[in-house]
């Protein structure tokens, strides 16, 4: 009843008629002074706090300093005016996003106006320590409202306030769960892009309260709580390599690994167990506190340093995840994505790997055991077949598949980026002397004859080895010459009608039927050339499905763009491809008319282009051939072709890390037969469908070389080529580049054989490193004598061939023969361009 009264005595004026609700604010701001009693300031903040969401303006205007003096002098010495002050104050400061602008602007206003006192902040983390529920929980609210509304001045105050730290971390061991959880959604904030605060936070022991969380909340199968909790481990993580070292150093990363039930000390000669690979996803917050895990493990997989224990078992758990698991699809592909780009650590060809396969009809819940095999090999598969060899998806190609597969697809190329790699896989496809050909599972799915009407998962098998043979490939001219020598076995490419061997089933092949009538067997280049022709005669039909047709392309796609990385700076392969038989299906699609379609004539254009640039070699056809052709079609319009390619939105949409897009058939799409796709158990219903076209190693070999060829079809068949230059000039830089490294190489060596002259036996052997390093120096001193010369004698040969040409144009003239205008122009030029160089 006192409550009640003084708040009657607050809201009537001296002569008891009511009052407006500015007059009535006004004098309960009054009572807010520390000269009230008690008793007077509680009631005169209760009635505040009940005006702050209708008067909202009004009470800040008025009642803000009052509210922030109670908050000073009172809060700590009674609880109700201490919650009752906080919660006004965080009405007033409350910016709603749904509000009026003049209503956020009032939250931010009074947001700046608190923290302009600089007492307040430090209040607030002292009163996050009081023993008060209800102060706790207050406090910690408005600090992270807050901290939402002006994040970088709450952090800088909290670096200037020792006990902030202390009251912040203290919180995370609180029974009550709604504090606890309250201040882990703060640090959440407080931590955001403060490298400062995370490391005091990590070294107060943060890491260690909240792995404590995690396992106290039952792990990866606790509910959001575990999930606020991994947020904040990431957050302290990322970004921060001073919390990195730490988190390494400390004996928390065997504990996040079991956290995925995989073990850190595990051997690479001995498998996973089972309980990690086969686990039960019907949690529904347990995919998310997983996939918080993976993206932890993949922080520690990265490590700048040499490899380590840690890294090799960081790593490991990546590829084991994401080859040979029953998690969830987009798991998998956050897995495949964090795996180290340098895989020096792990040796996927040596580290065995045993795969699961979903029993078909058990919902999941029943797995075939299958055979062990390499990581590598269960990487290839699972590019080429997709996940669970597709007896998931049926017909379908889902987005979260194909985000799987090109994620498998990169993991791949990073491993075979060392050439000494890609070569010795090249090599074990060439055939052995006096033996059959080998038949990998990519060489058959490469070289298979595509056959109409086309199914989804044939396609994607095809354009997905042409996306691994051309990472083999790309870069590698030993790998390209092991290439030219691959030579299938007949029924490798499909062509016959003998019996389907699967090389995942076992065993060798048998051996093909004797036929005295059969064609000498062709090389890979060859049969890829055909298959070229013959997806291009298949688009060209006039009654052919959309749908169809798109798989069409999809697969002339796939064969373009390995055969430009082919046969770009390999003048044998680029002969061999021309005797084929190839030069004429590339004009057909250049000539085309539609205006719709810029992909195919592009690619097509580049090729060709790419086939004049490079067509070095003597043989049948020439450059000379090929320039009528070139000039036939015209310059200009190739040159169009090739950069209207970067104009399709399929092109386009490529990057560093997004290869697949979303299908433009996908609503219409139902499967061939009318039945339902092949199930395991595990549906995915209405999941969304998705296509790739190009990866990012082809885009970016595209954006670095197709100018080289624009400007290499503009010239004569007997002109040098535009790349020899570059290469010259390349490899005069890559010769300096490893002179300083020697010579840095030399004077670190030099330093060290200083440091350790009481050591005879070292100097001696650092003395002799030393004389091979300058015998090296020397030598390549010399490449880089003999290509200048190479490049001057050049120059002379070059100079006297224009003298020569000046000399007979004169005679010409003299016998009064007629010399073009544009000739005229050339000698004038030559002329001016050797005046200057007099000059220089």
């Amino acid at each position: 009843m006192d409550f009640f009264s003084q708040i009657n005595v607050a809201l009537r004026g001296p002569t008891g008629q009511p009052q407006s609700a500015a007059d009535t604010i006004a004098r309960l701001a009054d009572r807010l002074s520390p000269s009230t009693l008690l008793a007077d300031r509680r009631a005169a903040v209760l009635a505040l706090k009940g005006l702050a969401r209708d008067c909202k303006a009004d009470v800040g205007e008025r009642a803000l300093l009052g509210l922030l003096d109670v908050l000073q002098n009172d809060a700590e010495v009674d609880a109700d005016i201490g919650k009752a002050v906080l919660e006004t104050l965080i009405s007033l400061c409350e910016v709603d996003e749904n509000g009026s602008a003049q209503s956020r602007e009032l939250g931010y206003a009074f947001t700046d106006a608190v923290l302009s006192d600089e007492k307040v902040p430090p209040k607030l983390f002292a009163l996050m320590a009081d023993r008060s529920y209800y102060i706790r929980l207050s406090a910690l609210q408005f600090l992270g409202l807050l901290l939402q509304n002006r994040r970088q001045t709450v952090q800088a105050y909290f670096l200037k306030t020792p006990v902030g730290v202390t009251s912040l971390i203290t919180l995370l061991d609180e029974k009550r769960e709604i504090i606890r959880n309250e201040a882990m959604y703060t640090i959440q904030t407080l931590i955001s892009q403060s490298p400062e605060i995370q490391k005091i936070m990590a070294f107060e022991g943060a890491f260690e309260k909240l792995f404590n969380i995690v396992v106290n909340e039952q792990g990866t199968e606790g509910g959001v709580v575990v999930q606020d909790a991994l947020t904040c481990v990431d957050g302290l993580l990322r970004f921060n390599q001073s919390n990195h070292s730490y988190f390494r150093g400390s004996s928390l990363p065997p504990a996040l690994l079991s956290l995925v039930g995989f073990p850190a000390s595990l051997p690479l000669d001995q498998p996973t167990p089972q309980q990690f690979a086969l686990q039960l996803w019907d949690v529904p917050q347990k995919p998310t506190n997983v996939d918080l895990v993976v993206g932890v493990i993949g922080l520690l997989a990265r490590h700048a340093g040499p490899p380590d224990g840690l890294t090799m078992a960081c790593t490991r758990c990546l590829v084991e995840l994401g080859l040979c698991s029953n998690a969830p699809t987009s798991i998998k592909t956050h897995a495949l994505r964090l795996v180290p780009n340098n895989l020096a650590s792990l040796p996927l060809a040596e580290m065995a790997v045993t795969p699961y396969m979903p029993v078909p009809d058990t919902n999941g819940e029943e797995w075939d055991r299958l055979e062990p095999s390499s990581a590598l090999d269960a990487l290839v598969e699972l590019v080429l077949q997709g996940e669970y060899n597709g007896i998931i998806d049926g017909e379908r190609r889902t987005r979260d598949n194909m985000e799987l597969r090109t994620a498998s697809l990169t993991v791949f190329q990073n491993f075979v980026q060392k050439e000494e790699i890609s070569e010795a896989i090249v090599r074990a496809m060439v055939t052995p002397p006096g033996s059959q050909a080998p038949v990998t599972p990519l060489l058959y799915a490469l070289t298979t004859v595509p056959v109409s009407p086309l199914t989804i998962p044939s396609v994607t098998t095809t354009h997905f080895a042409t996306l691994l043979f051309a990472h083999l490939l790309r870069y590698s001219s030993p790998a390209k010459a092991l290439a030219r020598s691959i030579v299938p076995q007949a029924s490798a490419g499909g062509a016959s009608g003998g019996t389907f061997f699967v090389p995942a089933d076992g065993g060798s092949a048998p051996p093909p039927p004797p036929d005295d009538d059969a064609d000498e067997p062709q090389s890979v280049l060859q049969i890829l050339s055909e298959h070229l022709s013959l997806a291009f005669l298949a688009r060209a039909r006039t009654d052919l499905p959309d749908r169809e047709a798109l798989e069409w392309d999809r697969l002339c796609v796939g064969y373009l763009c390995l055969l430009i990385q082919w046969l770009w700076e390999d003048p044998p392969a680029v002969r061999e491809f021309l005797e084929a038989g190839a030069l004429g299906a590339l004009v057909e699609p250049i000539n085309q008319t539609a205006e719709e379609d810029h992909m195919i004539p592009g690619l097509c254009a580049l090729l060709l282009g790419v086939c004049y640039e490079f067509n070095r070699e003597p043989g049948e056809v020439t450059r000379a051939t090929i320039h009528p052709i070139l000039m036939r079609l015209g310059i200009d319009t190739l040159a169009g072709r090739i950069v209207r390619l970067r104009d399709d939105d399929r092109f386009k949409a490529v990057g560093p890390d997004v290869a697949v897009v979303a299908s433009p058939t996908a609503p219409g799409h139902k499967h061939p037969s009318g039945a339902p796709p092949a199930s395991a158990g595990v549906v995915k219903a209405d999941a969304e469908e998705g296509e790739l076209w190009f990866d990012w190693a082809f885009v970016d070999f595209w954006k670095s070389n197709y100018y080289t060829i624009q400007k290499g079809i503009a010239v004569e068949p007997n002109a040098l080529s535009s790349a020899a230059g570059q290469e010259s000039g390349m490899l005069i830089a890559s010769l300096r580049d490893v002179i300083r490294g020697q010579n840095a190489e030399i004077e670190k060596l030099q330093g060290q054989l200083k440091a350790l002259s009481g050591a005879s036996a070292e100097v001696e052997a650092l003395r002799t490193q030393v004389a091979t390093l300058t015998t090296q120096l020397k030598t390549s001193d010399e490449r880089k004598r003999d290509v200048e010369k190479e490049q001057e004698d050049l120059l002379v040969l070059l100079d006297e061939l224009n003298s020569k040409r000046r000399k007979d144009k004169e005679r010409m003239r003299g016998a009064g023969l007629e010399v073009s205008e544009d000739e005229a122009e050339d000698d004038d030029d030559d002329d001016e361009d050797e005046d200057e160089e007099e000059e220089e």
